[in-house]
């Protein structure tokens, strides 16, 4: 078997005894928020390319290598309505055993809420807020190969009450940069609620992927497209109010069928990097999923639309990325990183 059939072949292995989910079934949805201006402005998903990015081994540990060693990455995202949401992470290479390592922390700051009782008489407030701790690890196999793995620590607060959970991340990449190809396996949230809110243990937000990227040789474009949720082919759901209709001319209810086209679309998100040079990038990513679930009728606009820049600026790289979510809703995302190796050559 080649090296992409047996990434494949990994991921339906895995995803086979895996329970099929659909969004608003499972809990720690912070899982799935971009960890990156770059993730947010490819559509929210990207997890085949191998570069120097802290920030894409970040959501696929088998991307990180040796050239993200002493980097340091930060995130922050503005949320909706005040929630404030920010990502820092750490990367070291161990040459002895070929191994890169990565630490990162992300917090989800729900903000200050008052605090009442039945009858609406002020208690005080309360805080809320969410967090992940995550170590990730990866190994090349060879000069094309790479396996990697997250761990994670999700924790929960609210009102002095409080959820936990363990998640982990699997994921593979082949990589042919003289072929300007990569393709890569990712396994995100396997895991299980050790604590909850009720009585009742919920589900993790699972999501198998596969990815694809391709860099043309004499052009400064990356094409980049990924298949979500390959663990549910059908992540259509009954909506009543979108879907059922009357004819004007008998009164009958039409109920509008999901074809076999709108379902293959939900799974993919394309995306484009124009590359000019080291220094500055372009980025534009499109989410069908997103878009179908969150535009208004009537009113769509650009529903599902992402797109960014990138700049290196002296020994620091700042990102940007923009993704629209709904009619009244954005996503702003600032990333900053730079190598800590970078200052000491300096000094040197």
């Amino acid at each position: 078997m080649t090296k992409p059939s047996i990434l494949l072949a990994f991921a339906c292995a895995l995803t086979m005894s895996v329970k099929a989910q659909l969004g608003g079934q499972s809990a720690f949805h912070v899982l799935d928020i971009p960890s990156s201006a770059r993730v947010s402005a490819l559509g929210g998903t990207y997890p085949a390319l191998m570069d120097d990015d802290l920030n894409l081994g970040i959501f696929n540990p088998a991307l990180l290598n040796a050239s993200m060693s002493k980097q340091v990455a930060l995130s922050y995202l503005p949320y909706f309505d005040g929630i404030q949401l920010g990502f820092g992470s750490y990367a070291h290479h161990f040459d002895s055993i070929r191994t890169t390592f990565s630490g990162t922390v992300q917090f989800l700051d729900y903000g200050t809420f008052d605090r009442t009782d039945e009858t609406g008489a002020e208690l005080g407030t309360f805080h809320a807020g969410e967090y992940v701790f995550q170590v990730g690890a990866a190994h090349p196999i060879d000069s094309l190969f790479s396996v990697g793995a997250n761990v994670k620590f999700i924790t929960s607060q609210l009102a002095g009450y409080n959820s936990t959970a363990w998640a982990l991340d699997l994921g593979g990449v082949f990589a042919k940069p003289i072929k300007g190809i990569t393709i890569a396996v990712l396994l995100r949230n396997i895991g299980y609620q050790t604590s909850s809110y009720t009585d009742q243990r919920e589900e993790l937000p699972f999501n198998a992927e596969l990815g694809i990227t391709y860099k043309f040789r004499h052009a400064p474009f990356r094409l980049g497209l990924v298949y979500e949720n390959i663990q549910q082919w059908d992540l259509s759901y009954d909506d009543p109010v979108q879907q059922a209709t009357i004819d004007p001319t008998t009164g009958e209810t039409i109920i509008k069928k999901t074809t076999f086209g709108q379902k293959l679309t939900y799974h993919l998100v394309p995306s484009a990097e124009v590359v000019f040079g080291r220094y500055f990038m372009a980025r534009l990513g499109f989410n069908f999923r997103r878009r179908h679930e969150l535009q208004v009728e009537g009113k769509p606009g650009i529903a599902g639309l992402s797109f960014g820049l990138g700049l290196r600026v002296s020994k620091f790289h700042l990102s940007y990325g923009f993704a629209k979510y709904h009619l009244a809703g954005i996503s702003n995302t600032i990333t900053l990183s730079t190598h800590f190796s970078d200052f000491k050559r300096k000094a040197g």
